[in-house]
């Protein structure tokens, strides 16, 4: 694939070498086009040593292969990092006063924007408009991370790290058919713009004593897939996290929990505010009746502790019945559109669809994610397959079945959700 790795004028700049050196080792073809700014950062020498391409910010050199027009035009994916603020405010307005913004004018591919500024830039009026615009003409614009920034300050505009924009490019590019995908996104780039949405994701955790718990094998990939992709639609989304094996998204409203309660209380604080809600967390049926405040011990005399289970709520029929019943008061359906997961295994009495189906109906959901368990798949693995059940399902329109990695997943999850939003095929219960 042809990229082009546009670098901003920021100090964020040094990661983007780590970002090319991922797009190389990928086996991609990068051209790098710094702004004149950048290279007070990052010199021309590090691009081309790293690219093995030649490297300029100039209109004006090459003039013969017409560069400002060639780039843009033979990309297959354009990615923009670090994106300060004057750059994504000079894309927006349509600049063309050097070889980066000729080439972004010039785009025939996809265009992903990886913004790192100060907290009061991002938040600022004028770059917020700006993203909505860039957005609005399908460009993907990335949220930035939080963390430490320039000197002593903390808060949104550090730049993701290059692992986080690599694969979120690559997402991009894949569904938009420029990796290669057979399939492209039935919902672009900015379909969820102005939306929040509330993930949660990981599996739960019931404390039995101060050093053990009852769990499950979630290691939360899915529903960080399904948070990206949200992001990448253009949507702000809260992040409602119990125990995963990676990382929490960059750019989410991060939340974190533990046990089935607490993700109970989040969700219940968070959906009145939201759009759409996907329950993609494992969270545990039952929890242990009482919590020792001390270890657990075997016992000299060899008989065995005995461990009552309650049952927790049901954190989806709830979400479902508390929207049901502020539309019945006259209040806001809120949020607009949930979906739930269903982790099945099947047995003598029903298989994995039936048992999907019956708990779409139980709890009353919009649509249910249904995936078949088991040793070795789903948890912890990096690619799935899923059944998208809706009551609108029938024998003529059947549920469609998706197999793939989890993110390819993820994007023709939210590519659902945002076509239900737009048509508004969404019965409240």
């Amino acid at each position: 694939m042809r990229i082009v790795l546009g670098v901003g004028g920021g100090i964020a700049a040094y990661k983007s070498a780590s970002l090319l050196r991922l797009f190389t080792e990928a086996g991609h073809n990068v051209s790098v086009i710094p702004t004149e700014a950048s290279t007070r950062f990052v010199g021309v020498a590090t691009w081309e040593a790293l690219s093995g391409n030649p490297v300029s910010s100039s209109v004006f050199d090459e003039v013969e292969k017409v560069n400002h027009v060639r780039l843009g035009h033979e990309a297959d994916l354009i990615v923009v990092a670090p994106a300060t603020a004057d750059l994504l405010a000079r894309a927006a307005a349509g600049q063309a006063n050097d070889l980066l913004t000729n080439t972004l004018l010039m785009a025939r591919g996809p265009v992903f924007f990886a913004p790192a500024m100060h907290t009061e830039m991002w938040n600022h009026a004028a770059t917020r408009a700006n993203v909505e615009t860039l957005r609005s003409r399908g460009a993907i614009v990335m949220e930035p991370a939080v963390g430490r920034l320039t000197g002593t300050d903390s808060g949104a505009g550090r730049l993701p790290e290059p692992e986080a924009i690599f694969a979120a490019a690559m997402a991009a590019a894949q569904d938009t058919g420029a990796a290669g995908s057979a399939a492209a996104r039935p919902a672009g780039a900015g379909s969820l713009l102005g939306k929040t949405v509330t993930v949660t994701a990981g599996g739960t955790r019931e404390p039995l004593d101060p050093v053990r718990f009852l769990g499950n094998r979630s290691s939360g990939k899915q529903g960080a897939a399904l948070a990206r992709a949200a992001l990448d639609a253009g949507a702000h989304v809260r992040f409602i996290a119990a125990h995963m094996d990676i990382p929490a998204p960059d750019g989410v409203e991060l939340t974190r929990v533990e046990t089935a309660l607490e993700l109970r209380d989040a969700v219940h604080r968070a959906a009145p505010g939201s759009d759409v809600l996907i329950m993609a967390a494992a969270v545990a049926d039952f929890r242990p009746d009482t919590n020792s405040d001390t270890k657990i011990k075997k016992r000299d005399d060899g008989t065995d502790p005995v461990i009552t289970l309650v049952r927790n709520p049901d954190i989806l029929a709830e979400a479902v019945q508390r929207r049901t019943e502020a539309a019945a008061g006259g209040g806001a359906a809120r949020p607009v559109l949930i979906v739930g997961f269903a982790a099945e295994t099947g047995d003598g009495s029903a298989d994995v669809l039936d048992y999907g189906r019956q708990k779409l109906v139980r709890k009353g959901c919009d649509l249910l994610v249904l995936n078949r368990v088991g040793t070795s798949l789903v948890f912890g693995q990096d690619t799935t397959e899923v059944t998208l059940l809706s009551p609108q399902d029938s024998e003529s329109v059947p549920a469609p079945t998706y197999a793939g990695t989890k993110m390819e997943i993820a994007h023709r999850i939210v590519a659902r959700v945002a076509q239900e939003l737009d048509a508004a095929v969404v019965p409240v219960r």
